[in-house]
């Protein structure tokens, strides 16, 4: 099996995750990849030998891609300040709807396939990281049970996300990349991180 530079790694991992992002898993094939990212036949093959190999690569390359995308956003202010907390997750979002739209798509196939092929679960848990940076983030903003909470706040930005790119949110929320679209995920995210910090209703 020959190395894989970083370079080759990307181009085959692009093409699997825009194939993913068009056809769903069942358009992943390694010929499929070799075409699409304009590489000779066999090549996707001798570099991850089989479907699953693939698969891998391609979670690890979402990863890599939203980790980058995490750190280039940043959030500003301090921990208290929900606004531009709020802003900065909102801007985010609004990335992975549409510049990054075609990556949201393919990590959303990865994730349902995880649920036929149980063995690539851990592969596919990255957001793990991402719900411990949750519960981090509500325990200095002094949020009773920030374990808990964080949970449920990953969970319910995880449901806006989902429903702005495949539910009815697609029909009625402002176009992706807009202003308009930014003001309103971060009046909703605002919402949750407000909502997460106060007392538990009885």
């Amino acid at each position: 099996m020959p190395r894989t530079t970083p370079e080759r790694f990307a181009s085959l991992t692009d093409a699997a995750i825009a194939l993913i992002a068009e056809s769903g898993m069942r358009g992943l094939t390694h010929r499929a990849v070799d075409a699409r990212a304009g590489l000779p036949a066999g090549t996707a093959s001798a570099y991850f030998r089989t479907r699953k190999a693939l698969i891998e690569a391609v979670v690890r390359r979402l990863g890599d891609l939203d980790d980058a995308d995490q750190r280039a956003q940043g959030v500003t202010g301090a921990p208290g300040d929900l606004d531009a907390l709020a802003a900065g997750a909102a801007a985010l979002l609004d990335r992975w709807l549409s510049t990054g739209r075609t990556r949201t798509l393919a990590r959303y196939a990865c994730l349902l396939e995880a649920t036929h092929h149980p063995e690539l679960r851990p592969v596919l848990d990255y957001g793990v990281a991402v719900r411990a940076q949750a519960r981090d983030l509500l325990a200095a903003l002094g949020a009773p049970d920030p374990a808990r909470r964080g949970d449920h706040f990953v969970a319910a930005v995880d449901g806006l996300l989902f429903d702005r790119l495949a539910g009815a949110g697609a029909l009625t929320a402002p176009a992706p990349g807009t202003a308009a679209n930014r003001a309103d995920l971060t009046t909703a995210i605002r919402n949750l991180l407000h909502a997460a910090t106060r007392p538990d209703v009885p």
